[in-house]
């Protein structure tokens, strides 16, 4: 008999998404020893998908937790099959400011940034 390896998702948080994420932590008041941020997907957006970040208390069970930069991670089963891989980046220009997402799995996706299908 085999041993069946557990998933597992690999996320990765660039430095400048990182700081603006702890921007998020520290605008909050009270947060636990144990709060992180979830990372999701969500059901919407014009391709299907739509990414999905909030400043959550802790993590829930079944969660994958990871840690970038000092920042854990929240991921649920099912977002962690889409999120493999993902590449959360922040970004600022002409057009605006915002958290990006470079997804290997997505097959396609819109000029929002934070919409695709898989």
């Amino acid at each position: 008999m085999s041993a069946v390896a557990a998933p597992t998702v690999e996320l990765n948080v660039t430095e400048a998404a990182a700081e603006e994420i702890k921007k998020f932590f520290a605008a909050e008041e009270d947060l636990p020893e144990g709060a992180g941020l979830r990372v999701r997907v969500v059901p919407g957006g014009c391709s299907g998908f739509q990414y999905s970040l909030n400043v959550e208390e802790e993590s829930r069970q079944g969660d994958f937790i990871l840690d970038q930069h000092d920042i854990k991670l929240f991921v649920d089963m099912f977002s962690a099959q889409y999120l493999n891989g993902v590449t959360i980046d922040y970004t600022s220009n002409m057009m605006g400011s915002g958290f990006t997402f470079e997804n290997p799995n997505a097959t396609g996706g819109c000029g929002c940034g934070t919409s695709f299908s898989a």
